[in-house]
């Protein structure tokens, strides 16, 4: 282990890393897309498409919870794949899912904003500039600068503060989710839900291709372990559970918007599920509850990505694959203070780019996400083929059959990213975010020294950074 890595504060408990988890799943998807999703699926179509993509990522997940639990290191896959596929396989599982983690990041920059003027509808003011056909006004980016500013300044002073923060946001959130429930009961209609399939396979896959997208972030709890006050073995329980959580959240909001609205309702909402809870309980109040709900999602998924990306980028820069100043954590807080300062620099930025590019940049990191699932689970079978014997506190139950499942069913996912898919990333904009990232990766790859699986790699892969040794030899 690279020296300076056990200097984290282990004081994140069992409700702690949930909330991390769950808050991060649930951000601000089930606001602002559970209209395009029923409209391209219809009501069972998409909760169908939800229960599918949940079991593919909770497959996943049990992947996960059996690493996380046998390496428990800030860094997550990228502690994985380095042990189990060497430098090189480490460095494109961290650099895949460090895309993912970056553009939801910035997205909730903008997300907020755009929430924020569902209930201040005339709040843009200060005409700036347009890109690509969004108007960017300077009380509308405003809104997005000064919470970047202060979700940053929250995570820098501590995962402390940070994991109290989310707790509460994910308990409105619940209490939002409790309130839609109990309107579908009382206000909703089984006639309402009709068509219950629509655009057969295509529809499906439309929503099914979004779930990687909206799933990710269980994956904070890997990189948050070395914060963990937990026996391994729960945390790997609590990672499964996360993923179980999530997707009952998906399938309910499916099924409750759609007994609220009717067809063409639906089509006319601008938000649908606040306009479905306006329905269902006649009250544009509750409405707004509900708008509410989104910007705490907003908040819990945006807190628990940035503590995923800094714990992530002070991995990748302690064992040299990254700028060693990102390597360093705070003297007093115990933070990647650096790493987070650089990732909420970004956050800051994104909403003078407006709606759409980060839309472009959300699609393109959806797709680096399945990427890492792949070396994750790649590295699963790996380990359990190399390392039968290595500790596993967390054994996944018939870990063979659930690896081969998961990383068959990732491919899959990756190939609906393709030309010519009914979910193919746009040419050339998503296309072109993708290609840059990678030119850049590649160009860091190169300059890697390959090092070798195994459970020292990290260790080896530090020693050669720091003895300058020629790509291409091992230590």
């Amino acid at each position: 282990m690279a020296k300076g890595s056990t200097e984290f504060i282990r004081v994140l408990g069992r409700g702690d890393i949930l909330a991390l988890s769950f808050g991060a799943m649930i951000g601000f998807g089930w606001v602002v897309l559970t209209g395009d999703f029923l409209d391209s699926a219809g009501s069972l179509g998409a909760a169908l498409a939800f229960l599918i993509g949940g079991t593919i990522v909770g497959l996943v997940g049990l992947t996960y919870a059996e690493l996380v639990s046998a390496m428990p290191k800030a860094g997550g896959e990228h502690q994985y794949a380095l042990r189990g596929l060497g430098a090189r396989g480490g460095f494109v599982a961290s650099w895949g899912i460090l895309l993912g983690y970056l553009a939801v990041v910035a997205f909730e920059a903008v997300a907020l904003p755009e929430t924020v003027l569902y209930l201040f509808p005339d709040m843009k003011a200060g005409y700036l500039w347009t890109v690509a056909g969004y108007e960017v006004h300077a009380s509308w980016a405003a809104v997005g600068i000064a919470a970047a500013v202060a979700i940053t300044a929250l995570n820098y002073a501590g995962i402390r503060p940070a994991a109290v923060f989310q707790t509460i946001a994910v308990l409105f959130l619940l209490g939002v989710g409790v309130l839609l429930a109990l309107g579908s009961v009382v206000g909703g209609s089984t006639e309402q839900m009709s068509p219950l399939f629509e655009a057969g396979v295509g529809g499906f896959l439309v929503v099914l291709v979004a779930t990687p997208f909206l799933f990710v972030g269980f994956d904070v709890i890997p990189q948050s372990a070395e914060e963990v006050n937990l026996p391994y073995r729960q945390v790997g329980r609590i990672l499964v559970i996360s993923v179980a959580c999530a997707t009952a959240w998906y399938i309910l909001i499916m099924l409750t918007v759609s007994s609220a609205l009717s067809r063409s309702d639906l089509l006319d909402a601008d938000l649908a599920s606040a306009d479905g809870m306006a329905a269902l309980w006649n009250s544009q109040t509750m409405g707004n509850v509900l708008v509410l709900g989104g910007i705490a999602g907003i908040l819990t998924s945006w807190n628990a990505f940035i503590v995923g990306a800094s714990r992530l980028a002070y991995a990748m820069a302690r064992s040299g694959m990254l700028p060693e100043w990102l390597g360093r954590l705070h003297p007093r807080f115990k933070t990647p203070g650096n790493a987070l300062l650089v990732i909420g620099g970004l956050s800051v930025l994104a909403p003078l780019f407006g709606e759409e590019m980060l839309t472009w940049l959300v699609n393109a990191g959806s797709a680096n996400i399945v990427v890492a699932y792949i070396m994750v689970t790649l590295t699963f079978l790996v380990l359990r083929r190399r390392e039968p014997d290595m500790e596993r506190p967390f054994r996944t139950p018939a870990g063979p059959v659930v690896g081969v499942l998961a990383l068959a069913l990732s491919l899959g996912l990756a190939v609906l990213y393709l030309p010519g898919m009914p979910s193919a990333l746009v040419v050339p904009y998503e296309w072109g975010i993708v290609g840059a990232w990678w030119v850049i990766g590649a160009v860091l790859i190169w300059r890697l020294p390959r090092v070798h699986p195994g459970a020292d790699a990290e260790d080896r892969l530090v020693a050669a950074v720091r003895g300058r040794r020629r790509p291409g030899t091992d230590s």
